[in-house]
């Protein structure tokens, strides 16, 4: 039996699992895909304390991979199915084995969210994007856009600019919701033009996409732009299916949990994206991480011997 079961190998679970393994809980971490999360598909990373330099997002994610394995921590990629934690001992469930633990971390982090379009999905991967430092590389001498107005729009939009002849960036809004600096870098960018009171209605092409149909929601006006692309970036939905009927949620499927990271099921913390709070960010998930695998490790000292 396990004394930590962390599941979700983004940062906070990342930073959980290197805080279990240094306080000597016997700890497991699964990640059914790649380890860095969202961070890792970041092109850019220059907010985090320490790294006075910009490091790339997959460079950060294997920096800190590097940090948690030191300590010894065991990574398994295999995707849990189930979790089971009605009783004092938990259970998480794999396609492939059952494991029994004192307590469980959810870290599965959060998703970019969907405009809703008809064809969206059918042309993910084929001019629809949901991440720029995945794809930009593919529209170099090209017309892209990227649709939102925060941080990651507005980085995905700098990004694109390397690469692209034009980028458009769409918002719903008639200001950004962006920090200043990235709003001030997009705005004096000769390659980047912002459409304001803008959404896009419908994408056209049969195979691909070949453009847009887009909307003026002051004067209603509809027109069409010509792309070979466009990103998606308006923000982000938690990855909760296993949380289901499990833990509390907020309306939206954020996990809540207190200031100790602990949920309303005594033994299961929940951590970084996926828990609801004021700020998702790279330095919030790590402390996130932090504080949940302490109080995690200041229950199983006080309910079991």
């Amino acid at each position: 039996m396990k004394d930590i079961i962390i599941i979700g190998g983004g940062i906070a679970g990342l930073t959980a699992g290197m805080y279990a393994k240094r306080g000597g809980m016997d700890t497991l971490l699964f990640e059914k895909m790649f380890v860095g999360g969202q961070a890792a598909t970041t092109y850019s990373i220059e907010n985090y304390p320490g790294f006075v330099d910009p490091i790339s997002g997959p460079d950060f994610a294997m920096k800190l991979e590097s940090h948690a394995r030191k300590f010894g921590l065991e990574i398994l990629y295999d995707e849990v199915k189930e979790i089971v934690v009605d009783d004092k001992i938990k259970k998480v469930i794999t396609e492939n084995k059952e494991y029994e633990t004192k307590t469980i971390i959810l870290a599965m982090g959060a998703s970019p969210k969907m405009l809703g379009l008809d064809k969206e999905e059918k042309f993910r991967g084929r001019g629809v994007s949901y991440c720029a430092t995945c794809d930009g590389a593919f529209y170099k001498d090209k017309v892209t856009a990227v649709v939102g107005g925060g941080d990651t729009a507005t980085e995905d939009a700098l990004f694109l600019a390397q690469y692209a002849s034009k980028v458009y960036l769409i918002h719903r809004r008639d200001q950004l919701r962006a920090s200043k600096i990235l709003q001030d870098r997009v705005l004096a960018h000769p390659k980047i033009e912002v459409l304001w009171d803008t959404v896009v209605e419908s994408i056209i092409g049969e195979e691909q996409v070949e453009g847009i149909s887009i909307k003026n929601l002051k004067t209603n006006t509809v027109s069409q732009l010509e792309l070979d692309g466009f990103f998606v970036a308006i923000g982000i939905k938690p990855n909760n299916e296993l949380a289901v009927g499990k833990v509390d949620m907020t309306d939206d499927g954020f996990v809540i949990a207190d200031e100790s990271m602990a949920t309303n099921v005594p033994g299961v913390f929940a951590v970084g994206d996926l828990r609801y709070k004021p700020v998702w960010q790279l330095v919030t998930a790590a402390s996130d991480g932090a504080v949940g695998t302490l109080s995690a490790q200041r229950y199983i000292m006080e309910n079991f011997e």
